[in-house]
């Protein structure tokens, strides 16, 4: 499963069977089945996504608060995961890839 980035993330949350690409950093990624992406990061996601991503792929956001959560509820954000629940982000990423992508 490949995964890519557009905001910060510690890459050691990451399961050691994930592909991480790191789009915030690199400016290139390919072939995404799964994007994480914050408030921050929304507009370059959208700009970006189609060369980016697998035409079947799902988005998470991470969200600080209530704000960030209506801000994200007009770009079809398929999950979402708090940051001080970022711990937990590889949850997060097996349960979409078994109900959204599978």
């Amino acid at each position: 499963m490949n995964i890519v980035t557009f905001c910060q993330v510690d890459e050691s949350l990451f399961n050691p069977e994930f592909k991480v690409e790191y789009f915030h950093t690199t400016g290139e990624a390919s072939d995404a089945d799964i994007v994480i992406i914050d408030i921050d990061s929304i507009f370059e996601f959208e700009e970006n996504k189609t060369k980016v991503c697998k035409d079947k792929f799902v988005s998470i956001a991470i969200i600080d608060d209530e704000s960030d959560y209506e801000a994200f509820k007009n770009f079809g954000i398929d999950a979402w995961i708090r940051h001080a629940d970022i711990s937990q982000i590889n949850n997060i990423i097996n349960l979409v890839n078994k109900r959204l992508l599978s």
